[in-house]
C-alpha cells in the first residue's frame, strides 16, 4: 500500500467517524432537580392549586363518586409529551426522567417541555388552526408558514396571550413583514377587489378568543341565546375600514370613509352599520382604531368571555376534551363551571400567563387520575374530572409518534439536522394521507379504516420500522443485551410504559423462537405495537 493510499485511506475514515459523531448527536445531559425559585413552591401559585384541588374534590363528593387512582408518573407523562409536543417521549427522555426522584419527576419533565421549542411549534400549529383554520387562503395575500412561526416565536417567549391577540387582532402592514396580519389577510376576497371579509373576521374573534358563537346571528336572532342579529352587524362593522394594499393590511386614514353595510330588509337599501359590542361597552376604549378598540375590548380583564375561553381550550389541548363542548362557546346558561371560572380569575390575575395555565392544569388532581379503576367509571365520573378522559390521538400526535418512536434519540431541535428534515418529509407525508377525522379537533370521533391500513401497511411506517442504521429496531436489536430488555425499550419508546408480565412473555418468545434474524423480529415487534391500540389512544 503506498503512502497515498494511506493517506486517503485515513482521510476516508476521519470523514466518516465526524460524519457518525453529527449523525448521532452527543448524549444529553443527566436531568437536574427543580431549582429553589421553582414556580412550584410560589405561594400564589400553590393557594390556586389548593383552590383548583378543593374544587374538584367538592365536585366528586357532591356526585358521591370514587375517582379512579393516581395514574402512574410515566403515563402522566406520556400526556403532556403528547399534548404539548405532539409526541411520545423517547427513551432517552424516559431515561433522564427516571433518573430523578419521583417527587421531582413531573415537574421537572413539565418545565423541560414547556422550554423546548416543540412546544412552541406545536402549539403555533394549534393555535393557527384556532385563528386561522387550515386552509391555504389567497394566493399572494396569505402566508400561513410565515403566520405559524410568528406565532411560534412569540410562545416561545411566553408573551402574554392577552398582547398575542392584540397583535393579531389589530396589526398593521404586509403579511410576510408583520405576520400577524395574516389573521386578517387570509380572509381576502378577489371579487371585492381583494377587500377583508368583515363577517369572517368577526366570526373567527368570537370563536377563537371569546368563546362565543355570535355569528349564529349573522341572517338572523340567534333561536337559544341572547345575541340579537343588530350585535353580530356592529361586531363586524369594526372590520368595515380594514383594506389591503400596496402596504399591507391598514385601516386608511383617520377620516375613512369606508364603512360597512348592510341590506335593510325592508328598503332593500344599503345601509351604513355604526360598530358596537355586544355587552360591557365600558371595556371600550375611546382612542384608537376600530380594530385597536376591538382588540382592547376583547383582552380586556372586565370581558369575562376572553379568559374563560382560552382557559377551556387549553384544558381541552391538555386533556383531549374541553370543559365545555364545543370548544368554541362558552356560552352557558347559568354561571360557568367552578373549574373554569377558578382558572380564568387566575390567568388573569397573573398576566395571562399560558404557561402558569398549563402548570396548574397539569398539577391538578384532575389531570393525574387514571382512566381505569377498579370500580365502574360512568359519565359522571367524566364531567366531573374523576377519571382522566380516554380520547384519540390527533393526527399530528399518531404522526409524531410514530416518528418519536422509531429513534432512539430526541427528535428535537438538537437532532442532526440531516435526520430533522427526513422526519419532516416523511411526516408531512403521513398527515397528508392521514388527514383529519372531522372539523371540530376535540370532537372524540372514531378512527377510518384508512387511517388504519396507513399504520399497518403505509409506506412511511414501514420506512421508520424497517431494520436501518437510523432505526430503533435496529440499533435496539443490536444493542440490548438480551431479548427481553429489547422488548422493554420497544414498549418504552412506542406506549411509554414496561410491558406486563404476559406481555414481557409474549414478545420474548416471539423474538427468541422465530427463524428470521434478530433484526427483522425487532421490526414486527414495532410494526404490533405501533398497530396497538393503545399507540393511538391517550391512554
Amino acid at each position: 500500500m503506498t503512502r497515498r493510499d494511506l493517506l486517503f485511506l485515513t482521510l476516508l475514515a476521519g470523514g466518516l467517524f465526524v460524519l457518525g459523531a453529527n449523525l448521532l448527536p452527543q448524549r444529553r445531559k443527566v436531568a437536574a432537580a427543580l431549582p429553589p425559585d421553582s414556580v412550584y413552591v410560589d405561594p400564589a401559585f400553590r393557594t390556586t392549586l389548593a383552590q383548583l384541588n378543593a374544587t374538584v374534590r367538592a365536585g366528586w363528593t357532591a356526585e358521591d363518586l370514587t375517582p379512579a387512582p393516581a395514574a402512574p408518573d410515566l403515563l402522566v407523562a406520556r400526556r403532556l409529551s403528547l399534548a404539548l409536543v405532539g409526541s411520545v417521549p423517547s427513551l432517552e427522555e424516559v431515561r433522564q426522567f427516571e433518573a430523578l426522584p419521583p417527587g421531582e419527576q413531573l415537574p421537572w419533565w413539565l418545565d423541560k417541555l414547556l422550554a423546548d421549542r416543540r412546544f412552541a411549534d406545536y402549539w403555533a400549529e394549534r393555535f393557527a388552526r384556532m385563528t386561522v383554520g387550515t386552509e391555504d387562503g389567497p394566493f399572494v395575500l396569505f402566508r400561513r408558514r410565515r403566520y405559524v412561526a410568528w406565532l411560534s416565536d412569540e410562545l416561545h417567549k411566553n408573551r402574554p396571550y392577552d398582547e398575542l391577540v392584540r397583535d393579531i387582532i389589530a396589526t398593521n402592514g404586509l403579511w410576510t413583514d408583520r405576520p400577524a396580519t395574516n389573521f386578517v389577510s387570509v380572509t381576502a376576497r378577489n371579487e371585492m377587489n381583494n377587500l377583508p371579509d368583515p363577517v369572517r373576521l368577526a366570526g373567527r374573534v368570537t370563536r377563537a378568543f371569546l368563546g362565543l358563537r355570535i355569528d349564529c346571528a349573522q341572517c338572523h336572532d340567534h333561536p337559544f341565546a341572547a345575541w340579537k342579529q343588530t350585535d353580530f352587524e356592529g361586531f363586524s362593522a369594526y372590520f368595515g375600514q380594514t383594506q389591503i394594499g400596496l402596504g399591507g393590511v391598514n385601516d386608511g386614514p383617520a377620516n375613512n370613509p369606508e364603512e360597512y353595510r348592510v341590506e335593510d330588509k325592508e328598503t332593500h337599501e344599503m345601509v351604513v352599520v355604526p360598530p358596537g359590542v355586544p355587552y360591557a361597552p365600558d371595556a371600550l376604549p375611546a382612542g384608537g382604531s376600530r380594530r385597536q378598540q376591538l382588540a382592547a375590548w376583547v383582552t380586556s380583564p372586565r370581558n369575562p368571555y376572553f379568559s374563560r375561553a382560552i382557559v377551556n381550550r387549553v384544558w381541552a389541548l391538555l386533556t383531549g376534551r374541553p370543559l365545555i363542548a364545543p370548544v368554541d362557546n362558552v356560552e352557558t346558561d347559568g354561571p360557568p363551571p367552578a373549574v373554569l371560572q377558578l382558572l380564568a380569575d387566575d390567568f388573569t390575575a397573573h398576566g395571562h400567563d399560558l404557561r402558569r395555565l398549563v402548570r396548574l392544569i397539569a398539577a391538578s388532581d384532575a389531570f393525574a387520575r387514571d382512566s381505569r379503576a377498579a370500580h365502574e367509571l360512568t359519565d359522571a365520573h367524566d364531567r366531573a374530572h374523576a377519571a382522566f378522559p380516554v380520547t384519540r390521538l390527533r393526527p399530528e400526535q399518531v404522526s409524531g409518534s410514530v416518528m418519536q418512536s422509531a429513534a432512539l434519540t430526541t427528535n428535537d431541535a438538537q437532532a442532526h439536522i440531516f435526520l430533522r428534515l427526513i422526519r419532516y418529509t416523511q411526516q408531512t407525508q403521513f398527515l397528508e394521507r392521514y388527514s383529519d377525522r372531522v372539523d371540530d379537533e376535540f370532537d372524540n370521533a372514531g378512527g377510518t379504516i384508512p387511517q388504519r391500513l396507513l399504520l399497518m401497511n403505509g409506506d412511511v411506517v414501514r420506512e421508520r420500522i424497517k431494520p436501518t442504521a437510523l432505526n430503533a429496531s435496529l440499533r435496539v436489536a443490536q444493542l440490548a443485551p438480551t431479548d427481553a430488555a429489547a422488548v422493554e425499550a420497544a414498549f418504552l419508546m412506542t406506549l411509554t410504559r414496561r410491558p406486563t408480565p404476559a406481555e414481557a412473555v409474549h414478545f420474548t418468545d416471539l423474538v427468541t423462537k422465530t427463524d428470521a434474524s434478530r433484526s427483522e423480529r425487532f421490526e414486527d415487534v414495532w410494526w404490533s405495537l405501533i398497530n396497538a391500540t393503545e399507540f393511538s389512544w391517550n391512554h
